[in-house]
């Protein structure tokens, strides 16, 4: 369903079981930095009613997960570290068109997003389906499902709102560009990583 070029590795999951402390720090900052996004979409594209009341159900949803992971964090004694820069993202943007039509650059935007949210979902079900934390495979799974209506949902408003861009030659051109930058990742206790 993802499309996703390179699936990760489940032996990802015993890097960030290892250390999930880490995990859920890189995680819970991972669902700020999404609502940060549903944000700033809100903001750019103020024109689009149902666009912007769909951005802001995903933004409180998405600080509603941070809250969940800090929970967690909490009951494990852990500490939410400092917030992590994400190299995989900060690649991901480096890719999204930024000249040409103001629609082009929205369009790019929301298959930047999409592009998150499916890898995210795809790390999410790696992680349920291979911890041995049975509390933390059930909490992943109802992430992972999350994950997917986002994924949907970024790319269902990039089909509608296209005007000038072919949505899914475009995505498959992301769906590329993202199967080979992944291909660097993996091998940290990250969610991303």
């Amino acid at each position: 369903m993802l499309g996703l070029k390179l699936l990760t590795d489940p032996r990802w999951a015993n890097i960030a079981e290892s250390n999930l402390e880490e995990i859920l720090t890189d995680h819970a900052w991972c669902e700020q930095k999404a609502a940060a996004n549903a944000l700033y979409l809100i903001s750019n594209n103020s024109e689009h009613i149902e666009f912007i009341q769909k951005m802001a159900e995903i933004a409180i949803e998405e600080m509603e997960h941070f809250n969940m992971v800090v929970e967690i964090i909490k009951q494990r004694g852990y500490t939410l570290g400092r917030e992590r820069k994400d190299d995989y993202v900060s690649e991901l943007m480096k890719f999204a068109r930024k000249n040409g039509t103001r629609n082009t650059s929205f369009i790019d935007r929301l298959l930047f997003a999409a592009m998150i949210e499916a890898r995210s979902c795809e790390r999410f079900r790696v992680l349920y389906q291979n911890i041995s934390d049975k509390e933390l495979a059930k909490f992943y799974y109802d992430l992972m499902v999350s994950e997917a209506t986002h994924y949907t949902t970024f790319l269902n408003f990039a089909r509608k709102y296209a005007t000038d861009v072919d949505v899914d030659m475009r995505w498959a051109e992301w769906l590329e560009f993202e199967g080979q930058l992944i291909q660097s990742y993996g091998k940290s206790g990250a969610v991303h990583g």
